[in-house]
């Protein structure tokens, strides 16, 4: 059972040529607007393969020299695969590590009982796997008196100049840039101290270790001494570090962003996949940097970039604007600018559908869906019980009112994004209605109204919840998400709460995806045998529990495809995206327009969810709330399309078909 299908999803065909030059000359051509060295790997396994070697070799040249080699290195999520790489080689091909000296780049501070430790964590992945003497492993003290700190940092920058210095750092790169914990403003002058996190890195560190509360501070190898380090890695892998890198590898230097002190060093290396890649000019704009090898996407997204850069419509757009741009070569393939305009506008213009189940008795040439069956059976795929109305409620409503079958299955139960004092409103009600209308009350819900009142008064920041405080919670979101339902006209027989087990761990961690977990969605599947399916797009959710329902999704279709089912045959998969991001115009393949009144009716649905208003525990950074972020969303792809010379819109939700690989 392949349960990892999102990670092969690839929307952009890459000619490897923008990312494997052959010689130094055509390197230097496409990497113009790099300020680091940056390999791009096609895979994660590629990568990992290719720098565990260089760093085994690194190591072994030490060895022959009777040396140790210096490594400083995190725990982020990017060095896992790393981890798993090097430990593999050292038990399948004897590779000895007992010359490796280790210095842990960061720790918590103050460290207590059930706080995430780096150092636990490294020696689970690693450490402990290898022969690293345990004598030469050294990390920051998290649970040092604070006014024993900047000691305890000195002498920690004094252990890394009695060992020569630091061979080889390596790091992963946060969502803000930051580098070993060094947070935006820290200055290039940084030496090991005490820092305090802000509250991205503490929610993105609490995910990488797996546990739900985390010291408000760390003690982190400054920037300098990672500068000092003879070579440095950076690896990051995935789309929701596309943006970041690009803002590291070809910004300015600045103390916002630490990563981007890099560029000060003489020999440090990003590694990233294709995916991390995306927004690096040879991958996105290679127009700019070399000739190009021109595909229907590429051509789109070189039209809507040169549309923004002289600020014109599509069907204004002359000669002299491709020429003066870097895009000549389309003259040369088209013969005019009038012939590439018509061919993308034409392209954008298909696009656009009032019908996303498709137009009955309508030729559906050069609509995105097709014409029949009509009416269709559809199954809407919603990670959380609110991301359908937050990513598609104008479309799902659209779907409804034009006739189709439309089933929403809610894959978790969102429990553990509801706050406490949601449960307490609620038991209120409870007892307030018990008192009023069962003059005998029961005393096993007096008593159990007594225990979780008790329990929520003295609950402590990081204490997990009971399971009956867990089931109260997942109540309340179901309760708003049949109402959200029934304000949408969809029949409650059609609110399937799949509840997929990987999710319900009480934490923030969540299990990996299972094969239980792929055959409840499978049952479902097999049950409803639908016409259309939607599921979440939007794989860089911080949170990661999209991306595991979106692969139990995938993984269960692939099982009936190569069971050869026949309902699959006459099946599209549309991905759509919301809540964390929207799909940049290149790959928009159904753009649902939106009236006033429609994205009305969107928002009032999505307010039926109250518990995931100003209280949610996981707003994250953007201090938008869900429907504001929806609909400045969606008001910004509708105001694209209209920039380019479309018709113009309130708002437009837009979606990219799923190929079954």
């Amino acid at each position: 059972m392949r349960t990892n299908l999102s990670s092969q999803i690839s929307l952009n065909s890459v000619s490897p040529r923008y990312y494997r030059p052959e010689n130094a000359v055509e390197r230097s051509v496409l990497t113009r607007f790099e300020k680091i060295t940056t390999n791009i790997y096609e895979t994660i396994e590629e990568g990992t393969t290719q720098i565990a070697s260089e760093i085994i070799a690194k190591i072994q040249d030490r060895q022959r020299e009777g040396k140790f080699c210096t490594i400083g290195v995190g725990t982020g999520t990017s060095l896992r695969t790393l981890f798993a790489e090097l430990v593999r080689r050292h038990k399948n091909e004897g590779i000895s590590f007992r010359n490796v000296v280790i210095f842990n780049l960061y720790e918590f501070y103050p460290l207590t009982e059930g706080a995430g430790s780096t150092q636990a964590q490294l020696m689970k992945l690693f450490l402990d796997e290898v022969d690293i003497d345990h004598q030469n492993v050294f990390t920051m003290d998290g649970s040092i008196p604070q006014e024993a700190i900047v000691e305890h940092c000195r002498l920690y920058e004094q252990r890394i100049q009695t060992f020569g210095g630091i061979d080889i750092v390596l790091m992963g790169i946060g969502r803000e840039g930051n580098i070993a914990m060094n947070e935006p403003g820290s200055q290039a002058s940084s030496t090991t101290r005490l820092i305090l996190l802000d509250s991205a890195s503490r929610s993105e560190a609490s995910r990488n270790l797996g546990v739900d509360n985390l010291p408000p501070c760390s003690i982190t190898m400054g920037v300098s001494t990672i500068l000092a380090a003879r070579k440095v890695y950076m690896l990051a892998w995935g789309e929701e570090k596309a943006d970041i890198i690009r803002k590291a590898v070809e910004g300015k230097v600045v103390d916002t962003l630490p990563a981007s002190y890099l560029q000060l060093h003489t020999n440090a290396v990003v590694c990233i996949d294709l995916s991390a890649a995306a927004h690096l000019t040879r991958i996105q704009r290679p127009w700019l940097v070399t000739n190009c090898e021109w595909n229907n996407k590429l051509i789109r997204s070189a039209i809507v970039w040169l549309c923004q850069t002289v600020e014109k419509p599509i069907l204004k757009l002359t000669n002299k604007d491709y020429n003066e741009n870097g895009l000549s070569e389309l003259l040369a393939l088209y013969g005019s600018a009038y012939n590439v305009n018509i061919k993308i506008f034409n392209d954008l213009q298909h696009t656009i559908t009032g019908w996303p189940g498709g137009k009955p008795n309508a030729d559906d040439t050069y609509r995105p869906e097709r014409s029949t069956p009509f009416p269709k059976r559809v199954v809407i795929f919603s990670p959380h019980p609110d991301d359908d109305v937050i990513s598609m409620g104008g479309t799902l409503r659209r779907l409804v009112q034009q006739g189709h079958e439309v089933h929403v299955a809610y894959q978790t139960s969102g429990n553990i994004a509801v706050g406490d004092e949601e449960v307490v409103r609620f038991m209120h009600f409870i007892n307030g209605f018990n008192q009023l209308f069962d003059e005998n009350q029961n005393e096993t819900i007096r008593n159990k109204y007594a225990e979780i009142k008790k329990f929520l008064s003295e609950k402590k920041e990081g204490d997990m919840d009971t399971r009956d405080i867990l089931t109260i919670k997942g109540l309340i979101r179901r309760g708003e998400a049949r109402t959200a339902c029934t304000y949408n006209n969809i029949p409650l027989s059609r609110c399937h709460f799949l509840d997929l087990p990987f999710y319900e761990t009480g934490k923030i961690e969540k299990n990996p995806i299972s094969e239980p977990d792929v055959e409840i969605v499978l049952n479902l599947l097999r049950e409803v045998k639908p016409h259309q399916i939607y599921v979440a797009g939007d794989l860089a959710d911080p949170h990661g529990t999209h991306r595991v329902c979106t692969d139990a999704v995938f993984a269960a279709i692939d099982e009936e495809k190569k069971a050869g089912a026949e309902w699959l045959k006459d099946c599209r998969i549309w991905m759509y995206r919301g809540a964390w991001a929207e799909w940049e115009i290149e790959n928009i393949e159904m753009c649902i327009p939106l009236s006033p009144e429609e994205l009305r009716a969107k928002r009032n649905s999505i307010l039926k969810h109250q518990s995931q208003m100003e209280s949610a525990p996981f707003l994250g950074n953007d201090e938008r709330l869900f429907w504001q972020r929806s609909e400045d969303r969606n008001r910004g792809t509708a105001n694209l399309y209209c920039d380019l010379g479309l018709a113009s819109y309130e708002a437009m939700e837009a979606f990219v078909e799923y190929i079954p690989l």
